[in-house]
């Protein structure tokens, strides 16, 4: 009889791309050395200038360039670093907002 493991409701950690994840990772590691380690949180209108970011990497991307110039990284990755943060200020609003 085989063993059980009742994991199918669990999140499927294995299927997250780790190469591209990683890329974002060197794009919040240069943000860190940059600025400051979760800078990210404090930027004043925050949600409104990464998503404005966020666009600016998705138009460059569209156009046909691949790296970003300053960084040497893709813009896709930029893209994804911005959409993290957006996706972070979300939650970081919702738990500070207590009915």
């Amino acid at each position: 009889m085989p063993g059980l493991k009742y994991d199918s409701e669990k999140p499927r950690w294995d299927l997250l791309p780790l190469d591209i994840i990683e890329q974002i990772v060197k794009v919040l590691t240069i943000g860190a050395q940059k600025y400051d380690d979760d800078n990210w949180r404090k930027v004043e209108n925050g949600k409104k200038r990464y998503y404005a970011a966020l666009m600016r990497h998705i138009k460059d991307w569209q156009s046909g360039e691949i790296l970003d110039p300053e960084t040497g990284l893709p813009h896709l990755a930029h893209a994804g670093c911005c959409l993290i943060f957006i996706m972070g200020l979300e939650r970081d609003e919702k738990q500070t907002i207590r009915p």
